[in-house]
């Protein structure tokens, strides 16, 4: 249930349905709307002009002729006149009535400009936030790809600030209720991805040996290892967990597992870092490997280390068991 935001030329996007910024006539006009008419043809005027028009708000549904796509779906945006007009919720609507009309139609992946942002003047930064509330308030009951295509710019700036603000809101909604690849997709919706790698393959001390002096630093760069963040979601899908059911475990809160979620650089404290560990019950190799992703080691000259080594190590341990011994030095695992 990914949504998408990218920049590019909407009339290349090869989905099954484009949304175009239409004019109330539905018979083409400047911006998005002229480039969809020109690209596909006069086929698609011809269309348009059996279907009487369309209301702010609403939307519509034509083939795409000469475009890469199967469908275009064409709504109307509100004009901005200050934001008290009701523009917020016409513009809500056109992202909602599209979304139906694509599935409807059965569409899998369905690709949006930035509605009412060009000559009809809505703030881009607003219309941005509009768009990603609404759209992500629809991904939470399907499993529609939706992108976003900016090509401004300056919009498409403004959208990598969004990013971790419409993942958490998904997460609040949605974590506990599904697992599985979406934390992929999100992860590569905003050129994210890493490279894919075995759980175990070796961590950050391999390295830093030889080969990183003599090596090509494009090449060391292409092939980093998976770090924390990556590792973590790879090691609670093994185990066929929830998410929420790992974090609870480790007495870490929702807000501070979306963060290192939806960051693969994200670096954890120390302890949150063994914590998570522990609550996946990870053997003493795994539970260093994880840390050393998350820029730590174990130190056999803290006592705090040993001791987690020291219960680790052994066939069964348990959290609260580990945490009686650290009471012990005034330090506690429980609360990281």
């Amino acid at each position: 249930m990914p949504l998408i935001i990218v920049r590019n030329d909407i009339t290349k996007m090869a989905v099954d349905a484009i949304v175009n910024a239409a004019k109330e006539s539905l018979l083409g006009g400047g911006g998005v709307d002229g480039c969809i008419h020109r690209a596909a043809g006069p086929e698609l005027l011809a269309e348009c002009r059996r279907l009487g028009g369309c209301k702010t708000g609403d939307a519509k549904i034509t083939k795409a002729y000469r475009l890469p796509c199967r469908y275009v779906i064409h709504t109307v945006g509100p004009v901005w006149r200050g934001g008290g007009h009701g523009e917020r919720e016409q513009l809500a609507s056109c992202y909602r009535t599209s979304l139906a009309l694509a599935q409807a139609h059965a569409c899998e992946t369905v690709a949006f400009p930035l509605i009412s942002s060009g000559i009809f003047g809505y703030p881009k930064d607003q219309a941005l936030r509009v768009a990603a509330d609404t759209i992500g308030q629809f991904l939470l009951g399907s499993d529609m790809t939706v992108y976003l295509v900016i090509f401004d710019r300056a919009a498409y700036q403004i959208s990598g600030k969004l990013f971790a603000d419409i993942a958490e809101y998904i997460d609040d909604h949605y974590v506990d209720a599904h697992t599985d690849t979406r934390r992929e997709r999100l992860r590569g919706s905003f050129g994210l991805q890493s490279q894919p790698l075995s759980v175990y393959e070796d961590a950050a001390p391999q390295y830093a040996s030889a080969s990183v002096a003599s090596g090509n630093l494009d090449d060391l760069l292409a092939h980093l290892d998976a770090g924390f963040s990556e590792t973590l979601l790879k090691l609670i899908d093994r185990i066929g967990k929830k998410d929420s059911e790992i974090y609870k475990k480790a007495n870490v809160d929702r807000k501070l597992f979306s963060k290192i979620r939806n960051n693969p650089d994200y670096k954890p404290s120390k302890s949150t870092a063994i914590a998570f560990a522990i609550a996946l019950e990870l053997n003493l190799d795994e539970t260093r490997d994880l840390i050393a992703r998350a820029g730590y080691a174990l130190s056999a000259s803290s006592k705090f280390d040993v001791i987690i080594e020291y219960f680790i190590g052994r066939e069964k341990y348990d959290i609260f068991e580990i945490n009686e011994a650290l009471f012990a030095f005034d330090q506690s695992l429980l609360g990281a």
